[in-house]
């Protein structure tokens, strides 16, 4: 091919006549330029694999610059040019998995260092071929501080009982950063949702910061239900991710290329920390992960095959600083709960066996109830309307008196003289019942209830068998309204009860008597 252009003008004409069909003999007569010339521009476009449609779209400069005739550059300074291109494309490459970095950016830095070095098009044909050759296909340029790849190895560790010599299998979660590749990998006992969130958390404690997107695998603990759209992801997740500040991006189902990195994590895991840990024992995951932190720290510092640095250098030198700071406080697992407000402005926890107040105007309403090991939120609508300390106390009620309804007229008026005073008049063991109820519940109305029962079963069995009743109830501890209706309809009131410290000497002709054994 001669080394002189025939300009862009001629090329387009050549590259648009061939588009439509003509022969190579029809365009050289059309054009008045030889067929050999024709065939051999027409060669370096098929060799080039760029289509002629996007040849069409380049402005005059970078089609006559993508062809490399110049009058002015023989074949000698070409080659010097490409060897001084292709030494600054690992350093390109590098660069470009900063934020904000791009092609330009960096060409523009290449032609202040290389005055007479190829445009911008061409900069961009050489770095793709580049890469395709280096890489073996085009990679995923991921920006630092991007995105954190998550998944579980297919093949598991174990450790022993030392007890029983029992050998558990345990999972192996695995971690890599899109940019640096720097990667993390811990030992957990499961893939259920309590182990999943804390290896996540305990990854991100390592790196020391927070990407801005994680992407898991379609594993139940982190998406319940897989869409390729808008898959649903769960719930637990999720407000982890709030937490921290931080997107989920599950990979597409079947879609390995997705997560490819982390793929290519955990087989390198295989060679460097399966097989370095294959006939060592471990009685607990302590250990284990102990023995892991110290072979993930050299695989991390271990250089890239036909690169100099390692993942470690990468992460320290890029992305480290580009992670989004970590939150003051470690998240807590939480527990969800729907629920109806009663009637006394009450929602009740089943787990906890307690209750907790909310506005008396949602009373009828379905709230949701989040709970951490120390708090209690509950929602209406996506809106907090309550706010509680968690209570681990059993049938214990945690009540804010602004929730309850100030002018309430099933409640007007009471309060615990008044119950008391009503219980005097009917004998002093329903008084010492009533205070004691009163005295049991932090927040006296919720009491209000149980002693207005109590009070109105005088009205049917009358004062006395109410006395009767709560001194019985007192003598066994078992004070409350359900134990003294009861007491009540069993007539139990009514019986006298064995003095069990009484002895009484039963007189019988089978009896031996003491004169037997002088």
């Amino acid at each position: 091919m001669a080394n002189k252009s025939i300009g862009s003008v001629m090329i387009r004409e050549i590259i648009r006549m061939k588009a439509n069909g003509l022969s190579n003999s029809q365009i050289s007569l059309s054009l008045g330029k030889s067929r050999t010339t024709i065939v051999k521009y027409l060669g370096a476009i098929e060799s080039s694999g760029i289509s002629m449609k996007d040849l069409l779209e380049l402005k005059e400069a970078d089609l006559s610059e993508f062809f490399e005739f110049s009058d002015d550059l023989n074949s000698a300074t070409r080659e010097h040019i490409h060897l001084d291109l292709y030494a600054f494309f690992p350093y390109v490459e590098k660069e470009l998995k900063r934020v904000g970095v791009t092609r330009q950016i960096l060409w523009n830095a290449y032609k202040s260092k290389y005055p007479q070095g190829v445009m911008y098009t061409q900069f961009c044909e050489h770095y793709s071929r580049w890469s395709k050759k280096s890489q073996g296909y085009m990679p995923t340029i991921h920006k630092a501080g991007e995105k954190l790849f998550i998944d579980y190895a297919g093949k598991k560790l174990h450790i022993i009982d030392q007890q029983t010599g029992e050998i558990k299998p345990v999972e192996v979660f695995v971690a890599t950063l899109g940019a640096s590749q720097y990667t993390y990998v811990e030992a957990s006992y499961s893939q259920q949702i309590p182990d999943f969130i804390n290896s996540v958390q305990n990854c991100l404690l390592f790196f020391g910061g927070v990407p801005a997107c994680i992407i898991p695998d379609n594993l139940k603990s982190a998406v319940t239900r897989s869409n390729r759209y808008e898959p649903h992801i769960n719930e637990q997740f999720a407000s982890f991710a709030s937490h921290y500040d931080t997107s989920i991006m599950p990979a597409r189902a079947l879609k390995p290329k997705d997560k490819s990195l982390v793929e290519g994590a955990v087989n390198i895991s295989y060679t460097r920390i399966y097989a370095v840990l294959r006939d060592r024992e471990f009685y607990n995951i302590i250990d284990l992960n102990l023995a892991i932190r110290e072979l993930l720290e050299s695989y991390n510092q271990t250089p890239f095959q036909k690169k100099q640095h390692s993942r470690k250098i990468l992460f320290l030198e890029m992305e480290k600083e580009a992670l989004r700071p970590l939150p003051l406080e470690r998240y807590e697992l939480r527990d969800y709960k729907m629920a109806t407000v009663q009637k006394n402005s009450h929602v009740y926890y089943s787990t906890d066996k307690n209750h907790y107040s909310v506005p008396y105007t949602h009373i009828g309403k379905k709230v949701k109830m989040i709970l951490t090991h120390n708090t209690v939120e509950i929602y209406q609508n996506q809106t907090r309307i309550a706010l509680h300390a968690r209570s681990r106390k059993a049938f214990h009620y945690t009540t804010v008196k602004e929730h309850m309804p100030m002018n309430h007229t099933y409640t007007s008026g009471w309060n615990p003289e008044y119950f008391i005073t009503r219980a005097e008049k009917i004998g002093l063991c329903v008084k010492e019942c009533i205070e004691k109820i009163l005295d049991k519940k932090q927040y006296q109305e919720q009491s209000y209830k149980s002693c207005i029962g109590i009070l109105n079963l005088g009205l049917k069995a009358g004062n006395e068998r109410l006395n009767n009743a709560c001194k019985r109830a007192l003598k066994h501890e078992a004070v409350g309204y359900i134990p003294i209706k009861n007491i009540l309809e069993r007539g139990l009131d009514k019986e006298e009860e064995p003095d069990l410290f009484h002895t009484v000497i039963i007189e019988h002709d089978n009896i031996r008597g003491a004169d037997y054994y002088c």
